[in-house]
């Protein structure tokens, strides 16, 4: 489970000398170029098509759920209470803008929580990192990725977007993914006022929001087709950590193949995940914006921006579909850049442990990994514009 201001420093030295010294990090993570580390074994047995065979024929009433989830919440609300308290403390955001829901048939609002990097005022073209946390779709909040929001304005020198997409049981699929494209469609109609530069936007995301960073993109893909009122923009790479995938994947063949279950999140959660995001029980699993495993490769090619990062776990249940998608999108026909990172020795969400004493091991240099290759991103991004 899982919350700025004077002239542009100068790009810092040790952004670059800080991520070649990963080279030695042998130890901690294992760098794929878009091959299996392992294949997942196929279990025999129906694979689910519709909510209903994941959550049952008499699934709990959504009461039932909501009040599951308040609970769930406000445990979380301590653990994270908990995490911010390891130094050095993350910070609060610069502000938070409340933004109407413009594609959901859920009427609502949600908040995008902004962190802004030095000498904010002084440009007015800033790239943007449009992130998503994580918490099933069910958990979490918009400042639950403030140590990695710091790093982002540091180290890439962009504007980091955090959004409170709405959750499950509350607002099913698909809110969140139109919350996930609402917010970057709010920020190119308004980069002007926002000092963004609409042609170097990004997304970032961890578990759920992970699975966000991906899909957004696909959907406003598709608003690009239907809508004339959206300005020229340009997703320029995507960094998704321990996603998931693939619902149509069972809970159970994910344990089973996990390389330790002991590890995987315990079963009283990841159902509440389910029963609360898969609905109404008709609701197909292989929908490509909640899995977008099952997209077609002319979907992917066209929705997903050219450099895409993968960080998954090696204790994670959710491994193999991050792998398989991950070689997907280099192979041809959709031939991305793709750079995957498996973190050994660590289950899903290991960087948000709650130790008040120190931040959780290795994240700081996966999160300087991730900021020099979005960096990069950008700066490519720009020297074709010029």
């Amino acid at each position: 489970m899982q919350a700025p201001a004077p002239a542009p420093a100068p790009a810092p030295a040790s952004a670059s000398a800080s991520v070649s010294s990963l080279d030695s990090r042998v130890d901690e993570v294992t760098h794929v170029e878009a091959t299996l580390s392992k294949r997942r074994p196929i279990l025999p047995g129906k694979k689910p098509s519709k909510a209903a065979d994941k959550t049952g024929k008499a699934p709990p009433s959504r009461t039932r759920l909501r009040i599951s989830a308040n609970w769930w919440r406000s445990l979380q609300c301590v653990g994270m209470s908990l995490h911010f308290l390891a130094p050095p403390r993350p910070p609060n955001p610069d502000f938070v803008r409340m933004i109407p829901s413009t594609l959901s048939s859920r009427e609502g609002s949600f908040a995008l929580h902004f962190y802004l990097p030095e000498g904010y005022t002084k440009a007015d073209n800033w790239p943007v990192v449009v992130n998503y946390h994580g918490g099933g779709f069910t958990l979490g909040n918009g400042t639950d990725d403030a140590r990695f929001a710091r790093f982002v304005t540091e180290k890439v020198h962009a504007i980091f977007v955090s959004v409170d997409y709405r959750l499950a049981p509350e607002y099913p699929f698909p809110t969140a993914v139109e919350d996930g494209a609402d917010a970057l469609v709010y920020i190119v109609k308004n980069a002007a006022e926002l000092r963004a530069d609409p042609h170097r936007l990004a997304t970032s995301g961890f578990s759920a929001g992970g699975n966000i960073a991906i899909t957004a993109p696909l959907w406003l893909a598709r608003l690009r087709k239907t809508r004339g009122d959206l300005p020229e923009h340009r997703v320029v790479a995507l960094a998704t950590w321990y996603p998931i995938t693939d619902y149509t994947l069972t809970r159970v063949e994910r344990r089973e193949t996990a390389i330790r279950p002991e590890e995987c999140l315990p079963p009283g959660l990841t159902d509440l995940f389910d029963a609360s995001y898969l609905y109404p029980p008709e609701l197909n699993l292989a929908d490509p914006y909640l899995s977008p495993s099952k997209a077609s490769d002319e979907m992917l090619k066209e929705g997903i921006p050219d450099k895409v990062l993968f960080y998954t776990c090696e204790w994670d249940m959710l491994l193999h579909e991050g792998e398989e998608l991950s070689r997907r999108l280099k192979d041809p026909p959709i031939s991305k850049d793709v750079y995957y990172t498996m973190i050994r020795g660590v289950a899903h969400g290991w960087d948000k442990g709650p130790n008040p004493l120190k931040a959780p091991r290795k994240s700081e240099r996966l999160y300087l990994d991730c900021c020099h290759h979005l960096r990069k991103a950008f700066e490519q991004a720009e020297g074709e514009s010029a």
